[in-house]
């Protein structure tokens, strides 16, 4: 069963404590799912659709918009190497070929090890720093075509695993707010005063009284 796991579906409720709608959640929780396994299980989706109350199918719908959740198993690493215009003008398309014939796969494809996945990816929104690729959503950017070999080298023998964690783990620190710093968790029509945290804040910078200060 590709549910989350207790310890994480007890983070998945806390998760959904910081929001005023639980169906606020979704998109944290997607991603907790492919934390665990490596991409969005159907009976992952489920637990999701289950913790939020909404439908399984709309949970799909979230999901199946962003490029960053994937529906199908893949690598450990998903190398995605940009071809848009910026990249493809200092070497991009080279580095995708030089890519494929390194792992003996195709764009779309994991090699046979199961390690890499390599995707031909639309743009990575780092033009200046072009060619651009990224390595579970950490960017790696001018690449030569000797640096390129050697991220590949990396990825193979291993050396990259102490700073790129396994595709799903979006970061290696989990945020926990204490609760004395949490926005009121309420429907907004809801809400009668502002946050805690807020009305602490104004306080402390509002004006000294000058009362007694001519005495």
């Amino acid at each position: 069963m590709s549910r989350l796991s207790p310890e994480n579906e007890a983070l998945a409720r806390e998760i959904v404590s910081r929001y005023p709608r639980p169906k606020s959640a979704v998109i944290p929780l997607c991603h907790l799912v492919q934390e665990e396994h490596g991409h969005l299980t159907d009976e992952g989706m489920r637990h999701v659709a289950e913790l939020v109350g909404v439908t399984p199918a709309q949970v799909q719908g979230t999901a199946t918009f962003y490029e960053m959740f994937k529906m199908h198993e893949t690598g450990r690493y998903v190398l995605g190497i940009c071809t848009n215009i910026s990249c493809m003008v200092m070497g991009g398309a080279d580095l995708l070929a030089r890519a494929e014939e390194r792992l003996g796969i195709r764009s779309g494809s994991t090699t046979p090890d199961g390690r890499v996945t390599l995707e031909d990816t639309e743009c990575l929104a780092a033009c200046t720093d072009a060619p651009m690729c990224q390595v579970n959503h950490r960017y790696f950017g001018h690449l030569s075509a000797d640096d390129f070999d050697e991220l590949l080298d990396d990825i193979a023998s291993g050396a990259i695993d102490e700073v790129v964690p396994p595709h799903g783990t979006l970061a290696l620190v989990r945020q926990h707010i204490p609760a004395d710093r949490q926005a009121i968790i309420a429907p907004p029509e809801t809400q009668v005063a502002p946050p805690r945290w807020f009305a602490r804040r104004e306080t402390e910078l509002a004006p000294a009284s000058d009362e007694g200060e001519h005495r």
